[in-house]
C-alpha cells in the first residue's frame, strides 16, 4: 500500500487535490478529521481539542487504509497538527513528534499558497499564508521525508500531482 500526505497551510487545495487524486485512482482518500470536530464546537478550540484530533485521525486513516485501492491520499496528516498547536498554543504533545516522525508515508505533497484565498469559518490566517507555507518546507526537510511541491491553478495542481503519483507507481511495481 502506497500512502501520499497532501499537507500545507489552509486554503491551498489540500481536500480538493485529495478528493480528485482519490477519485482518478479509483481509492479513497481520509478527509481531515479537525474540520468535523471544529464544526461541532461550541467554544474556542484548545491543545487538549488538537491532541483528541490528531489521534482521530490516525484512527480514521488506518480505517480507511483498509479499503484503499494500491494508494490511500491523505487530506491532512500530524504535520498540521504539530504546526497548528505549536503556532497556537506554542507547544504540541511530545507523542505528535513521536509519532511524526513514524509515519510512513511514501510521499508528501507541499500544497502552494498561490491559491486564492478562500474564506472559510475554520480558517484563521490568510496573511500568514507564505510564512506557514516556509514552515512546513523546513518541518519536511528536517524529517527528511520525500515531498514535493504543488504550485499553480486547480488543474496545474491535479497534473503535477498525478504526474507525482504516477512516478510513485512505477517506481513501486
Amino acid at each position: 500500500m502506497l500512502k501520499v500526505a497532501i499537507t500545507g497551510p489552509e486554503s491551498t487545495g489540500k481536500s480538493t487535490l485529495s478528493q480528485q487524486l482519490a477519485a482518478h485512482y479509483n481509492t479513497v482518500w481520509v478527509p481531515e478529521y479537525a474540520r468535523t470536530y471544529i464544526e461541532t464546537l461550541e467554544r474556542p478550540y484548545t491543545l487538549q481539542d488538537l491532541e483528541l484530533i490528531a489521534r482521530e485521525q490516525l484512527a480514521l486513516e488506518a480505517q480507511m487504509e483498509g479499503q484503499a485501492e494500491r494508494i490511500l491520499f491523505s487530506d491532512t496528516d500530524l504535520l498540521v497538527i504539530k504546526i497548528w498547536s505549536e503556532h497556537a498554543f506554542g507547544e504540541y504533545p511530545d507523542w505528535v513528534l513521536q509519532k511524526l516522525k513514524q509515519q510512513d508515508y511514501n510521499l508528501y505533497l507541499l500544497m502552494g499558497v498561490d491559491l486564492p484565498w478562500e474564506p472559510d469559518p475554520q480558517r484563521e490566517h490568510p496573511h500568514l499564508r507564505q510564512y506557514f507555507y516556509d514552515w512546513y518546507k523546513r518541518e519536511l526537510e528536517e524529517l527528511k521525508v520525500p515531498y514535493l511541491e504543488v504550485s499553480g491553478q486547480h488543474e496545474d495542481r491535479f497534473d503535477k500531482a498525478t504526474k507525482y503519483i504516477d512516478d510513485l507507481l512505477r517506481q513501486h511495481t
